[in-house]
């Protein structure tokens, strides 16, 4: 069937948009306009007859006809006059369904000047008119003018409401009536999208105690969240003070987290400056917020002109510790970072991360493991890194229990065949990853670590008794990497390379920390599963392992192991029940909390620091160093070779007794 041919005359309007009167096409938002300044005319010429119409008692007969005539006269020309006037302050250039303050003073002062001109004009053309006629006219045009503005916009907030109530849309508390919180209430004012209501406000200031902003009562000081989250049956809360210290945001949101009701927060103070305060901008509050202590300050400054001009290192550089490291190097103009990780993914990730974002990066991504002593040489020889972060290593504590000869290869060896290829190769300082676990380690993840800050310890003080030499290399394929290769001992003459150990607790959000398996636990509507009620953790942040373990480079001067200040340690059982709580669900209700018991190889608690070992103040009262405890280097340099034949071998149950055989303080569990 042919399509009919629409006749020329005929007008069309398409997805509401755009006018078609023949070949002539008009956008929508244009006829809007041509409709306004038809209302606007009406509206000025209504005005200032209403004005004359009041002064007259409100009877049109009783109006003076020496009045009446020059307004008859005048009044027309007036109103095509003022339209020009709205023309040049632009008030037909406006989405009035988005009207704000600019388009009120825009409206207003254009209003007030074609005023002005009408006063001036009809006085010295026609007639002085009556007082009550200018100042009544100017009012009335001012009122006509905004109402058919902002009416559109008032009409839609009050259906946007109605369909809020019909959409059981959520009842929210803003803690905080600050700027945060007129940014956050005025956007959820606009946007369309957003159908949650702003029920109350909180604040600690008694001065905005029982008033409003934009509407929404202020009901009292965090002493009155409980009451008020109750009284208005509030369904979520939004943390919106940026500027908020760790102490005083945890405070409220541990008074908040007893509420039942879901919890998030603005990110921080520089969303403000940046003009990013939004909606989209708040985040669930994290469990980070209630860990008990304020985030590790520390003065990069010297560290980063330590590493400035520098070739760096980073083992397991595609890890979550090992590719933070990556990412601040990467930002302090190193002369050359190179990525060395066995796992290719997280080596590729990174690497396209810091590629996109550093451009002029000078970067290298290799591929090998640290167990390879003639990997370790090749890239040593080739690259000549000057600093070397060593974050390779397997942390998985159950896991290294069912596989403890992968444990011992791969993090004690693996670290000698490191530090040995960078000592013979010219590295100035060389930062071992350890953890707490280390300290009287039950596992052997916790006793392979302390086997690492031992081999450190080893190295440095031969290398301070100039007998680096004494140091034995260990081969899997002899005599392909020798670093001797002449015989001579020349190699050893002038070794000056520092070693240094960096021990830390949990770091939230690394792969394979509690917080992830929570959440994906919660969202599933549980268990929670949580291995014993009293166990408990020390832990910090990603930045702030990274902040250490760069600042331990500086601060080294050889055979220290550094240690952070976490703060108190935190029950794993309170962590579930927190989060639970801040995902607005009630812990044993409905999400259920089940405790599986102690996996093989874990403790109930962590220590920082063995007893023997002490602790020593530097220049940041959050970093320690502890004493390392005495021990035979020449023993232990001596059974090194046993344990990597017996790790190579598989031998399980002989590499627990010769680990516990080296490392005095292990007990396995």
């Amino acid at each position: 069937m042919s399509q009919q041919k629409q006749p020329e005359h005929q007008s069309t309007f398409r997805n509401g948009k755009i006018l078609r009167i023949g070949k002539c096409q008009i956008e929508h938002w244009h006829v809007i306009s041509l409709l306004m300044i038809a209302y606007d005319f009406v509206a000025v010429c209504a005005a200032y007859f209403l004005a004359l119409w009041v002064r007259f008692d409100g009877k049109y007969s009783a109006i003076d006809k020496r009045f009446l005539e020059p307004f008859n006269q005048f009044i027309l020309p007036c109103a095509a006059g003022s339209i020009i006037i709205f023309l040049l302050f632009r008030m037909y250039n406006c989405m009035w369904r988005f009207a704000s303050f600019s388009e009120f003073v825009r409206t207003v002062l254009g209003s007030l000047v074609s005023s002005v001109l009408h006063t001036i004009l009809i006085t010295v053309l026609l007639k002085k008119m009556p007082v009550s006629y200018y100042l009544f006219g100017a009012v009335f045009q001012v009122i006509l003018l905004l109402g058919i503005r902002f009416s559109f916009r008032f009409i839609q907030i009050l259906k946007r409401r109605s369909e809020n109530a019909e959409n059981d849309s959520k009842r929210i508390m803003l803690i905080g009536a600050g700027n945060a919180a007129q940014a956050i209430l005025r956007e959820m004012s606009h946007a369309k999208e957003v159908t949650d209501k702003v029920v109350c406000i909180i604040d600690d200031n008694p001065n905005k105690w029982r008033r409003y902003m934009d509407g929404i009562p202020i009901v009292g000081g965090r002493d009155d969240i409980l009451k008020a989250a109750e009284e208005f049956k509030v369904d979520e809360i939004l943390m919106a003070i940026p500027s908020a210290t760790m102490q005083e945001k945890r405070d409220i949101l541990t008074i908040c987290n007893e509420t039942g009701c879901k919890l998030k927060s603005l990110p921080g103070l520089y969303q403000l400056v940046n003009g990013e305060v939004s909606v989209s901008a708040m985040k669930d509050v994290s469990i980070e917020d209630l860990l008990g202590r304020d985030p590790i300050q520390t003065d990069m400054k010297e560290v980063f002109d330590f590493i400035t001009g520098k070739t760096v290192l980073v083992t397991g550089g595609g890890g979550s510790i090992g590719s933070e490291l990556c990412r601040q190097i990467a930002a302090h103009q190193p002369k050359q970072l190179i990525i060395f990780d066995v796992y290719e993914n997280n080596a590729y990730s990174i690497q396209l991360e810091l590629r996109e974002k550093y451009p002029e990066l000078n970067l290298e991504t290799i591929i090998g493991s640290v167990r390879d002593s003639r990997r370790m040489f090749e890239l040593f020889e080739k690259y000549r890194p000057q600093i070397v972060y060593h974050a390779a290593a397997h942390k998985h504590v159950p896991l290294m229990e069912d596989s403890p000869c992968e444990a011992i290869k791969n993090n004690a060896i693996g670290t000698y065949k490191t530090a040995y290829a960078a000592m013979v190769h010219g590295c100035e300082k060389f930062v071992l990853i350890s953890t707490d676990k280390a300290v009287n380690p039950t596992n052997i993840m916790g006793a392979s670590k302390r086997l690492c800050e031992m081999i450190i310890q080893s190295f440095d003080k031969k290398i301070k008794e100039g007998k680096a030499g004494d140091i034995p290399q260990l081969f899997t394929h002899e005599g392909l990497e020798n670093a001797d290769k002449d015989g001579t001992g020349k190699v050893f003459d002038d070794i000056k390379t520092e070693f240094v150990a960096v021990r830390f607790g949990n770091v939230l959000g690394s792969n394979g920390s509690v917080i992830p398996i929570f959440k994906k636990q919660i969202e599933k509507g549980g268990p929670v599963t949580v291995t014993h009620p009293d166990i408990i953790r020390y832990f910090m942040t990603i930045p702030e392992a990274v902040s250490l373990v760069m600042l331990a480079g500086t601060y080294a001067k050889g055979g220290e192991i550094f240690v952070l200040d976490m703060g108190s340690p935190v029950k794993i059982a309170d962590l579930a029940r927190n989060l639970i709580r801040l995902s607005g669900f009630k812990p044993d209700e409905d999400i259920k909390i089940e405790y599986t018991g102690l996996r093989p190889g874990e403790k109930l608690y962590e220590e920082k620091l063995m007893a023997e070992e002490g602790l020593q103040k530097t220049d940041n009262d959050l970093i320690h160093i502890g004493k390392p405890l005495a021990f035979d280097e020449e023993v232990f340099l001596g059974k090194l070779e046993k344990l990597m034949e017996t790790a190579y071998s598989n031998k399980e149950e002989c590499i627990r007794r010769l680990v516990q055989d080296m490392v005095e303080t292990y007990h396995p569990a």
